[in-house]
């Protein structure tokens, strides 16, 4: 019985795919699996036990990515599965932004009579532009990305992409309109609506700072849909107050965003759907069951996919184990000293990080294998069988 643990609420539509092998818990020290969305788990001291985290959305900045993998916990994500629901709260900041919409809709809060006439007097100065015809630059083409790019395209907008880890997937989706710069300084000065779609790491916060901003044209819209670390507050105020930037868009509000005129705050709204939230939840079950049964990795941010599939018969060796030379010679050699034939191998590597899959044709005494793969640079082993 594997016991899986919620930080968070999960959708039933998710949760209602646990068989009869599962039991949910509140209590992560003695879980299997934790299912998270946004609980911040950077502070939290993991159980022995703990073998999967599975985030029921694509960021995982609330969960300690390093500190899992030296400790033999995968951590999974959804990729793909909230993309439609930020894409559509993309294009509606967007057109939030290019109506004036949010002040237009202030104003007519403080009408007291004579509306119509009012209205008639009033509405010039909200007067707004259409997108139709303008440029949109996607600054990272993922799942969202793409998603954004080609539904803008289909409104008639022209568009730009910028994304030098594009991958053959997102290439093939992309419409074949879209033009792609290597260079984000290149297509910036094009483009009179700009949308970043980026994950937020060492390599890209601050990415958008006066000189990335100021490379736009005048009086561009900046939306944030990310993660709001990827821009520079204090530029980003500057850009606005010298009318360099009419607009930014973002969904993460924060203390130095309250009150600037030209920023419009949307609290968090991205994956907040309930199709979202199904979706979601419903990837993240479906990774940890395939984990914990099988031992494959698929979408997990700190160890490579490993692919060997569906279990069938014999033990099963699950390996976690640093990147490192002698690593697969010294779990084969193992095996063989134990006198056990090795049917089937799969190993593949991601960074510093490696996952061995050991297929055996003969049965195992678990705490045998893991005394004898008790040396530097293993992390954790497990063996799957009909009985486990």
């Amino acid at each position: 019985m594997y016991k899986i643990a919620t930080l968070n609420k999960i959708s039933p539509k998710g949760t209602g795919l646990l068989t009869d092998r599962y039991e949910l818990t509140d209590d992560a020290g003695s879980a299997a699996a934790i299912l998270v969305r946004s609980a911040d788990m950077h502070e939290m001291a993991f159980a022995d036990g703990l073998l999967a985290i599975a985030r029921a959305g694509a960021g995982v900045n609330n969960i300690p990515l390093e500190k899992c993998a030296d400790q033999g916990i995968v951590v999974f994500n959804t990729p793909g599965a909230n993309a439609n629901a930020v894409k559509e709260l993309v294009l509606a900041g967007m057109l939030l932004a290019s109506r004036n919409i949010p002040a237009a809709l202030d104003w007519a809060k403080t009408l007291t009579e004579d509306a119509a006439k009012a209205v008639e007097k009033g509405k010039a100065r909200f007067a707004g532009e259409e997108i139709a015809g303008k440029t949109l630059g996607v600054v990272g083409l993922g799942f969202i990305g793409v998603m954004v790019a080609n539904t803008a395209e289909a409104l008639g907008m022209k568009v730009a992409g910028f994304d030098p880890f594009l991958s053959l997937k997102a290439a093939h989706d992309l419409s074949a309109s879209v033009k792609l710069y290597d260079k984000l300084p290149a297509m910036l000065p094009h483009c009179d609506y700009v949308t970043i779609h980026v994950p937020a790491n060492s390599d890209t916060n601050g990415m958008f700072d006066y000189a990335m901003i100021d490379a736009m044209k005048n009086k561009g819209v900046l939306l944030n849909f990310s993660r709001d670390k990827l821009v520079v507050s204090e530029d980003l105020k500057r850009a606005l107050a010298g009318k360099k930037l009419r607009c930014y868009v973002t969904d993460f509000p924060t203390d130095e965003m309250l009150g600037v005129e030209g920023v419009i705050l949307i609290p968090h709204l991205g994956a907040s759907t309930e199709e979202s939230e199904e979706n979601c939840a419903i990837m993240a079950v479906e990774e940890i069951m395939d984990f914990l049964e099988n031992g494959n990795i698929f979408n997990a941010v700190n160890y490579p996919t490993v692919e060997a599939g569906k279990w069938a018969q014999g033990p099963r060796i699950v390996v976690l184990h640093k990147n490192i030379p002698s690593m697969l010679g010294t779990q084969t050699s193992a095996l063989a000293g134990m006198g056990v034939n090795i049917s089937n191998m799969v190993n593949k590597s991601k960074g510093d990080y490696s996952c061995t899959i050991l297929d055996c044709d003969e049965d195992v005494d678990e705490a045998a294998v893991k005394e004898a793969f008790a040396v530097d640079g293993i992390i954790s082993v497990r063996v799957i069988t009909k009985r486990g």
